[in-house]
């Protein structure tokens, strides 16, 4: 299989994007107990702010979506990272919680739109037969964010505060500058573009697609809360249950992180042999014999090896996400489709943290209980969801979008 050199660098961009885009996302998850020392309030009050971020990822993935159907997914792109980057910036210069919240709220935005602009880009640049493999690799990118920020907090954590945090953010934006020197446009979406006529807006779209539609917010919906589920809350568990200090908590992160990232790799591969739906299956079911090991076993070594197991599974799963969203997605809104449905089951998964902060600290800090009923919940209803979902392995986007436009 021969690629380009423009089909290289698209995907770097795309992994990248999503990856500081989950760096930025990642860095707060390490500080809630310091922002809500310093502002003088309860870790509740403060992880309501993960709430907040993943309520307002629809209204970007809509927004962000629409730009990149009607304008181009390239320039989108730009725009988008630029605005997250700004927004974590700010962050870090909040004085106080409510102006913190906002700031989060606004970076939800930004971050909604990033994950289906990017994978749109990619799957209509690549070969065919290499989404599987470029679909784990792109969801690494949460993983890899989120390693990323371990990495960060274990290392400068103890010299710049929880605001120096919030200003290493700002790194993503220098991206944008390889995206104008190197990454092309989507052929896809020039095709389309060359023979634009009249056709279906997003509604007129979504009505006549609403069982899909439906049926991929669900999917997505039981797809966040297994991941925010495992992830959001797992270093504050670790500090507040355990007790470990920032040192151990970092190391334990980024072994799960490793995990996570060889989890999307491999079933992202394994996808084109045996069928993006029964990958994800399988990988989903993993959680369940690694719970007890993850959630209850004591001491740091143990913890890591099932936190390593769980991401393993978690992201797994996640990893033929991207590739399996895209190919199920009309042509007419695939920028669009793909994030939107991911967000809007964001947005109904983003009472998590929230929820899991206050039942653990309703039962006297049991964050293992609260961690593992929505692990094992979600695994389940995944692997039941996805066997009744559409498989399209291998769709000819460019082609697709040819017949669309021919047709419209």
């Amino acid at each position: 299989m021969k690629w380009t050199s423009e089909q290289r660098n698209v995907t770097i961009a795309a992994y990248l994007g999503w990856t500081l885009d989950a760096f930025d996302f990642f860095l707060m998850v390490f500080v809630f107990k310091d922002i809500a020392t310093e502002f003088h309030t309860k870790i509740p009050e403060v992880a309501f702010a993960l709430t907040l971020t993943l309520a307002m990822r629809p209204v970007g993935a809509l927004l962000f979506g629409r730009l990149a159907d009607k304008f181009g997914r390239r320039p989108t792109l730009m725009v988008n990272i630029a605005c997250y980057s700004v927004l974590e910036l700010l962050s870090g210069l909040a004085p106080n919680l409510f102006t913190l919240l906002v700031l989060r709220a606004l970076f939800g935005i930004a971050m909604g739109g990033e994950w289906g602009v990017g994978s749109a880009l990619t799957m209509e640049t690549i070969p065919a037969r290499a989404r599987g493999s470029v679909s784990g690799l792109l969801q690494a990118g949460y993983p890899s964010g989120y390693l990323l920020a371990s990495i960060v907090f274990g290392v400068l954590y103890q010299y710049v505060g929880w605001r120096g945090m919030f200003f290493v953010g700002v790194v993503p934006a220098l991206l944008v500058l390889y995206i104008r020197r190197s990454v092309p446009e989507s052929p896809a979406w020039k095709t389309m573009e060359q023979r634009r006529q009249a056709r279906p807006g997003l509604l007129a779209t979504l009505q006549k697609n609403w069982t899909l539609s439906i049926y991929a917010i669900i999917l997505m919906t039981a797809f966040n809360f297994f991941s925010h589920g495992t992830q959001d809350l797992y270093p504050t568990f670790l500090r507040e249950q355990h007790h470990f200090d920032p040192h151990t908590v970092s190391l334990i992160t980024i072994t799960l992180n490793i995990g996570a990232i060889l989890g999307g790799l491999f079933f992202g591969t394994i996808s084109e042999r045996i069928g993006r739906r029964r990958a994800i299956c399988i990988a989903a079911l993993i959680a369940l014999p690694v719970l007890p090991l993850w959630a209850f076993s004591s001491g740091a070594v143990l913890l890591a090896l099932g936190a390593f197991l769980m991401q393993i599974s978690v992201q797994g799963a996640w990893g033929v996400v991207p590739v399996y969203l895209n190919e199920i997605s009309p042509d007419e809104i695939r920028a669009t489709f793909p994030g939107f449905v991911y967000q809007l089951g964001n947005l109904i998964a983003s009472v998590n943290a929230t929820t899991q902060a206050s039942f653990a600290a309703s039962h006297d800090n049991n964050y293992a209980l609260a961690l593992a009923v929505v692990c094992g919940t979600a695994s389940v209803v995944i692997a039941i969801l996805i066997l009744f979902g559409r498989e399209r392995r291998g769709i000819d986007m460019t082609r697709s979008a040819e017949e669309i436009s021919t047709t419209a």
